[in-house]
C-alpha cells in the first residue's frame, strides 16, 4: 500500500505542529509545502511523518550519527526566528536539507551548512531537484559557521549546543537574531540571540529537547 504522504503532511501539521502553539502562518504553509519524505532514507520513507527525530546518516568512526529534527520542536523554533521574505539566512547543521527546503520558503537567501560530505552532497541534490534556488549548500565546520556569506538576518542552529562560539556570534547582521536549543534532554531552554548596537544579549523563550550538535559539545573536564 502507498502511502498518501499529502494527507500525513497534512495530519502532521494539525496534530503535531498547531499544537505546540505554532500560528505563524507561513512557516505552517512551508511544512505543508516540502515532502518532508524526499529527505530521509528510501528505506524509511513511511515513517518520515512520526513524532520522532530521523536519523539520515549512522555513526560512523569519526562522524557521529546525525537525525532531521521532530516536526513540532523544529517548527516552533522556526516560528522563534520570526524570519521575513528578506532575510539572508545560515542554517548550521543542514544534515540532507530539509529545514533548508523549508527555510527557502520564509527567506530571501539561505546558506545551509553541513559538515558531513555525504550529507552535503544529497542536500545539495535534493534542494536543485525542489527548485530552492535561493538556498547555497556549504561544506565545512559547523562550529565555524560560514564567514564567506556574513552578515546574517538569522543563524538558525539544528540542534542542541553547549556554546556558541564567539565566531559565529561575530556573523550577526546588526539588528540579527540567533536561534538555538542551549542544554541537553529535559535541560534544553530555546533562546534567542538579538544584536543591538553592537551588543549581542539572549533571552530564554522555552524549554525544548532536541539532538545534540556533537561540534557544539564542551570537551569534558579530565578528572584524576
Amino acid at each position: 500500500m502507498v502511502a498518501d504522504f499529502a494527507e500525513l503532511r497534512r495530519r502532521m501539521v494539525d496534530n503535531q505542529i498547531r499544537t505546540m502553539d505554532v500560528t505563524n502562518l507561513s512557516v505552517l504553509e512551508a511544512f505543508l509545502a516540502v515532502p518532508r519524505e524526499d529527505f530521509v532514507p528510501e528505506e524509511i520513507k513511511n515513517l518520515s511523518y512520526l513524532d520522532a527525530d530521523i536519523m539520515v546518516s549512522p555513526a560512523q568512526e569519526n562522524s557521529p550519527a546525525r537525525y532531521l529534527m521532530k516536526p513540532a520542536p523544529l517548527a516552533k523554533l522556526l516560528q522563534l526566528a520570526a524570519i521575513k521574505p528578506s532575510d539572508v539566512v545560515l542554517d548550521i547543521g543542514a544534515n540532507s536539507g530539509y529545514c533548508g527546503a523549508l527555510l527557502s520558503k520564509l527567506a530571501g537567501s539561505v546558506v545551509a551548512l553541513e559538515s558531513n560530505k555525504i550529507l552535503s552532497k544529497r542536500a545539495a541534490e535534493l534542494l536543485e531537484y525542489h527548485r530552492c534556488d535561493n538556498v547555497m549548500v556549504a561544506h565545512g565546520p559547523l562550529e565555524q559557521g560560514y564567514a564567506a556569506g556574513k552578515p546574517y538576518d538569522v543563524i538558525f542552529i539544528e540542534g542542541a549546543v553547549d556554546f556558541i562560539p564567539d565566531g559565529i556570534l561575530g556573523q550577526m547582521k546588526e539588528g540579527g537574531r540567533l536561534v538555538a536549543v542551549e542544554g541537553h534532554g529535559n535541560a534544553g531552554v530555546a533562546r534567542i540571540y538579538i544584536k543591538n548596537n553592537g551588543i549581542i544579549s539572549n533571552r530564554r523563550a522555552f524549554n525544548l529537547s532536541v539532538k545534540c550538535l556533537p561540534e557544539f559539545l564542551k570537551v569534558p573536564d579530565f578528572v584524576f
